[in-house]
């Protein structure tokens, strides 16, 4: 491309391109309906089909009615452009500001769209280049490229095993905090020792502790199997 099409694309455009891209990923490699896009973004589905058919224009996706949205190359470009600043500047507020993990994913959706290129590559070269969030999210490198991760979520983990928490959603702030006052940070072991679906919630030893999480916020919740010493 001759001109980089992000110069004039504004910030909701760019919001629409990283939901695209969330929601794809989720469902990997599925288009996105407007209606889910529209439900993620919090707006009425015919706000959400006009951006995206402004988005098309750009050649930042491809529309196909009753079929869903997918991003061009440059749309994915951008999204993922967009997603590392978000990540670098979650991970530079919470380990150089100190501001609590739960306050950074608003702060960030902010300055994501404002960074630039040079404050970028200094806040990473600062950061000693890191691959992780604060919530164990992978931060794309410059290339582009993003450590696809498969971990299982936590309700779903099975009764009995040892499992090494490695990622949290950081998209509710009362989530993180819940969490956090349990213990379940990026890195902590956790074993379910029983599940009470009626009562809607996991018991759990937490690094040893015996904790009981509510079956809501266990599904933001992702872990891998500890592996055996």
């Amino acid at each position: 491309m001759s001109k980089n099409p992000r110069k004039t694309l504004s910030s909701s455009g760019e919001d629409y391109l990283k939901a695209i891209y969330k929601l794809r990923d989720v469902d990997e490699g599925a288009t996105v309906s407007t209606q889910a896009l529209a439900s993620r973004l919090g707006v009425a589905a015919p706000s959400a089909t006009s951006m995206v058919k402004k988005l098309a224009t750009m050649n930042l996706v491809v529309h196909s009615p009753y079929r869903g949205v997918e991003l061009t190359p440059d749309g994915e470009k951008i999204a993922l452009e967009v997603i590392r600043h978000h990540r670098l500047v979650e991970t530079y507020l919470s380990e150089v500001l100190g501001v609590a993990w739960d306050k950074v994913h608003d702060e960030a959706e902010v300055w994501e769209h404002v960074l630039s290129e040079e404050v970028e590559a200094k806040m990473a070269a600062a950061l000693g280049n890191p691959t992780r969030d604060p919530h164990g999210a992978p931060i794309p490198a410059i290339d582009g490229t993003i450590e696809h991760d498969r971990w299982t979520p936590l309700w779903q983990a099975a009764i009995g095993t040892k499992w090494t928490m490695c990622r949290v959603s950081d998209e509710n702030g009362e989530v993180l905090k819940h969490l956090q006052s349990l213990g379940l940070v990026p890195g902590v072991q956790v074993e379910v020792t029983r599940c009470v679906s009626e009562e809607g919630v996991l018991h759990l030893r937490v690094n040893g502790k015996k904790r009981v999480l509510g079956l809501a916020p266990s599904r933001a919740v992702f872990v891998k199997a500890t592996e055996a010493d």
